[in-house]
């Protein structure tokens, strides 16, 4: 009977060790399982996280890779724009110095603007060595009307020219340059300036480059 009953007592006490022990793996198993779905759902987050990051950054390369190009482009477009419209002007100043009545009323308005914008004093107007051949039979004329009250003496320079005047005062304390070389070289520097914003606009009036 005492047999029978220690039997009873160590398979109950074995069964209620062997529950203990399934619940306790179960409970093993299911904090197993949640710090595995933690660590997963951690480790998606870095991933999510690092994949957008080399998004960004490759968004950003790309980007800045296009403005560089496009800033490269600009750069192109404007040099040829501004090599172009000066080649116009310079197309324009030769087909002028071949008119020889618009030809000597720019000249003449040139002068003009050179005697009004000098200091006092006596002027000297240089011109090529073929203008100067023109203008002298209507010089007098020319200077009455251009510079009223001001000697203005006539000579040539021996610089490479396509045309203009050059105006200074004689004793040499200062100069107006209007040559079409001199013109033209102002006329690049603001071009080079402005020609992006004129990028896709029609080409200058030559006519205002030529008598403004």
């Amino acid at each position: 009977m005492q047999v029978s009953q220690l039997e009873k007592a160590l398979i109950e006490q074995a069964d209620s060790l062997a529950r203990e022990q399934l619940r306790n793996a179960e409970t093993a198993r299911a904090r197993i399982f949640s710090e595995s779905a933690e660590k997963l759902r951690l480790g998606e987050a870095r991933e999510i996280l690092a994949a957008r990051i080399e998004a960004e950054q490759l968004v950003r390369r790309q980007t800045q890779a296009a403005e560089t190009r496009l800033a490269a482009e600009l750069d192109r477009l404007r040099w040829a724009l501004t090599e172009a419209t000066l080649a116009g002007v310079k197309a324009a100043f030769q087909a002028l110095a071949q008119d020889d009545e618009r030809y000597m009323e720019v000249l003449e308005a040139w002068l003009g603007a050179a005697a009004q914008a000098l200091p006092p004093g006596d002027l000297v107007a240089e011109v090529r060595p073929e203008d100067e051949k023109r203008l002298a039979p209507r010089w007098a004329e020319i200077t009455a009307r251009a510079a009223p009250g001001r000697v203005v003496a006539l000579a040539s320079h021996s610089q490479p020219s396509e045309g203009g005047i050059r105006v200074r005062l004689a004793d040499n304390r200062v100069q107006l340059d209007q040559t079409f070389e001199a013109r033209r070289q102002r006329l690049a520097d603001d071009l080079a300036r402005v020609a992006v914003e004129r990028m896709f606009a029609s080409a200058p009036d030559l006519g205002t480059l030529i008598h403004g």
